[in-house]
């Protein structure tokens, strides 16, 4: 937990409601994950660009959380682990209007078949 503790900073805000690269891009997202070290926020494996992923690869930021609404749970890409972790600062998910997948007008009508 000490290894967790230093990658997890419950201060810093998350980096917008969406995908960074995603909104940068025009593309879209399944669902987001926020790094609990930056606040940087990318979408999921599931979704077709796994920026949350690319975001670890690049930063070695190992933590991440779930920016869902309801869903509160932390994942080390190091360790493969799932645990429960502090309270970040809010918000703790995207907006509840923001469809999930999204952004609103960017998913294509046949998404299901699109991700992995």
């Amino acid at each position: 937990m000490d290894f967790e503790k230093k990658n997890i900073n419950p201060e810093v805000e998350p980096s917008g409601t969406g995908c960074v690269e995603c909104l940068e891009n025009g593309t879209w997202w399944v669902h987001l994950r926020r790094c609990a070290e930056c606040g940087h926020v990318g979408c999921c494996d599931s979704s077709p660009n796994q920026h949350a992923s690319k975001h670890y690869h690049l930063t070695g930021h190992p933590i991440i959380t779930s920016y869902e609404p309801g869903e509160n749970w932390f994942y080390n890409y190091d360790t493969k682990d799932s645990f429960e972790g502090p309270q970040l600062a809010d918000p703790q998910s995207h907006p509840l209007s923001q469809p999930v997948p999204g952004p609103e007008g960017k998913v294509p009508s046949d998404w299901q078949s699109k991700i992995k």
